[in-house]
């Protein structure tokens, strides 16, 4: 029958994980990836508020579906023209109007 290991690796997949690799950007990546996270939510609760779909906001947003689901998962990182765009489409305020200049 075998060993407990020899059986694992039978169950193995044929490519190794990447999960390392993910968990060193993850931590790399930490400060903006926890903005775009914020921003992701803030969306989602504006298109439950709006019952808009992710295809009625890419319309408004002038982009693809794929591509308000990437900024959807919280892992992509906008731009300030992007922040704009979803600002304008969804009635949010995303970013301060105006910045203090010291």
């Amino acid at each position: 029958m075998g060993t407990i290991e020899e059986r694992l690796r039978k169950h193995a997949p044929a490519t190794p994980s990447r999960w390392r690799e993910k968990a060193v950007w993850r931590k790399e990546n930490k400060s903006w990836l926890r903005y775009s996270q914020l921003v992701a939510m803030r969306m989602l609760d504006q298109m439950a508020n709006e019952g808009l779909t992710q295809k009625a906001l890419a319309e408004r947003l002038g982009c693809s579906q794929q591509y308000v689901s990437k900024i959807l998962k919280g892992q992509e990182n906008l731009s300030i023209e992007t922040i704009c765009k979803i600002e304008e489409a969804l009635a949010l305020e995303l970013l301060p109007k105006e910045l203090e200049v010291v």
